[in-house]
């Protein structure tokens, strides 16, 4: 017999003070599991090093404030020879905070142990960089007979049970696949959809051949959309311009709805099809059929912002648009007269 339910009302949750999350990077990582996705050879485990320091130090990642704790960085690529040729090329004096371990166990063959090991040990360890995921992974497990899907969200799922109950934030790196997906750069996730999925934030570092500078994209449960440019110079990741949600999605509304307001800046009125509408604007970057569909998404984030007042109508094979500047009277704001 299964045991019940454990349950709890809204209004308890409501009145009942819960501790916050912790932030190891305020805004950017929180106490959860964390997924860093790169190309290979792209820089993934000098930010990781970069980042390790940063925290053991205490001291800002990007102008970002850092909760400043132990570290363990299982960096399991590497040897001690070219961990110390890193710390060489990024600190003068390395804070002692910030361990490694080059070898451990795989998932569900002795590295929770392990890890939980080391946490009892160094009791103020908050972060652990796993360093990748697929040398811990089982890789009779990776097409088991659960299936991809559940294999991936089963071992990332491991690793969250011991972030969750240490309150502690793990961030595993792993690979981008080389198929690429330009609607969706998380996607591109090597493996199926169940590791990002039990993950709590994801991170997806690109950069185009040739280019300077990458992209850090950001996504999470816990953390707002967001991106980051970023350019390696002298081994470490240089912050260049940093764009939260707001500006992202700012980015994302036609340039055509700015030039509709100018448009009708002057205007106290005006009434029209798609089609008039972009030559009497004499608009040659918009099809008409894409006309009110961005005006659908966007007008309530552009137009009514600037006292434009939208509105639009059918009648018989054509679809006729208003506009009218609002002058703080409500009268007249029925169907359009046609």
């Amino acid at each position: 017999m299964p045991e019940k339910l454990q349950l709890v009302d809204a209004d308890t949750l409501l009145s009942t003070p819960m501790e916050k999350t912790l932030f190891i990077v305020d805004g950017l990582i929180p106490q959860d599991v964390s997924m860093l996705c790169g190309s290979g050879k792209i820089g993934k485990s000098w930010l990781m090093l970069w980042l390790g320091i940063r925290v053991a130090q205490g001291l800002p990642l990007w102008e970002l404030p850092t909760h400043q704790s132990d570290v363990l960085y299982l960096c399991l690529e590497d040897t001690r020879v070219r961990i110390q040729n890193r710390l060489y090329q990024l600190v003068d004096e390395a804070p002692l905070g910030l361990r490694f371990a080059t070898m451990c166990g795989k998932l569900g063959c002795g590295l929770e142990e392990q890890i939980i090991d080391a946490l009892n040990d160094y009791p103020k360890t908050k972060l652990i960089i796993i360093d990748t995921l697929q040398k811990v992974r089982d890789s009779r497990s990776v097409a088991g007979k659960n299936g991809m899907y559940a294999n991936d969200y089963d071992d990332i799922s491991a690793v969250k049970q011991i972030a969750d109950k240490f309150k502690i934030a793990i961030v595993l790196v792993h690979h981008l696949r080389k198929l690429k997906d330009s609607a969706d750069p998380f996607n591109e996730v090597s493996g199926s959809t169940g590791i990002t999925g039990a993950a709590g934030t994801n991170f997806i570092l690109k950069r185009r051949r040739g280019e300077e500078t990458a992209t850090l994209l950001v996504n999470g449960r816990d953390v707002e959309y967001q991106q980051f440019t970023l350019r390696f110079e002298n081994q470490v990741w240089q912050m260049v311009e940093h764009k939260d949600s707001a500006e992202l999605h700012r980015e994302e509304i036609p340039q055509f709805l700015f030039r509709l307001v100018d448009f009708l800046k002057d205007k106290p009125e005006w009434m029209g099809t798609a089609t008039e509408l972009l030559s009497a604007m004499e608009e040659t970057e918009t099809a008409p059929n894409l006309v009110t569909k961005i005006l659908g998404r966007f007008a309530g984030e552009t137009l009514a912002p600037a006292g434009i007042e939208y509105k639009t109508k059918r009648t018989g094979q054509s679809r006729l648009m208003r506009f009218r500047r609002c002058d703080g009277n409500d009268g007249g704001d029925g169907e359009i007269a046609i």
